[in-house]
């Protein structure tokens, strides 16, 4: 009997590198995955819906969840907290629903002490420059955040024979295409 359970898709790479614009065209393109929704603690905006964009929950609530094991991973960022609940993950694999996991270096490494089944996939720029290029374009940072993000990319990409697969995006089509078949063929 075929095994129907879905994978757990882990995703890093460093900021600019394009990981959340080949998950989108991995999502638009299969009804057989998912993006996990992480829990919070930092008050809903406007654009906010629970559940879909994020599930909220007061300090209190989530240390409660952090105590009874409730995280896949969780992290304290900007004064709040975030995590991947186990739970809703579980439910949407066991429905044959592979989830990614879009989540830094450090979180992946925590996802992978507690499942090491789990697919870790590292998104990789083909060059620091060409980051560094892609970042400039954004138009959104300064030239000494821009610099902190290259030298953070260069000690994330150290990291990156932790991971089970490492696919330069070079070519947005190119790199969707390796990852889906990545996904795929495990």
């Amino acid at each position: 009997m075929k095994n129907n359970r879905g994978k757990l898709v882990v995703i890093s790479g460093p900021s600019g590198v394009g990981k959340g614009t080949v998950i989108r065209r991995l999502l638009s393109e299969s009804d057989k995955l998912a993006l996990s929704v992480s829990a919070t603690t930092r008050a809903p905006r406007e654009e906010d819906t629970e559940g879909v964009t994020y599930y909220f929950k007061t300090v209190d609530e989530f240390k409660a969840m952090i105590e009874s094991e409730k995280f896949l991973e969780w992290a304290v960022y900007n004064n709040n907290y975030y995590g991947t609940p186990v739970d809703a993950v579980e439910d949407l694999l066991d429905k044959g629903i592979s989830v990614i996991l879009e989540i830094e270096v450090q979180g992946a490494m925590n996802v992978k002490k507690k499942r090491p089944d789990g697919l870790f996939i590292f998104i990789a720029p083909p060059s620091f420059e060409t980051l560094k290029q892609r970042l400039i374009g954004r138009g959104s940072e300064s030239e000494e955040e821009i610099n902190n993000r290259v030298s953070l990319a260069k000690a994330e990409f150290d990291m990156k024979d932790e991971y089970d697969y490492i696919v330069v995006n070079d070519n947005l089509d190119d790199a969707v295409k390796e990852v889906k078949d990545i996904i795929e063929g495990n």
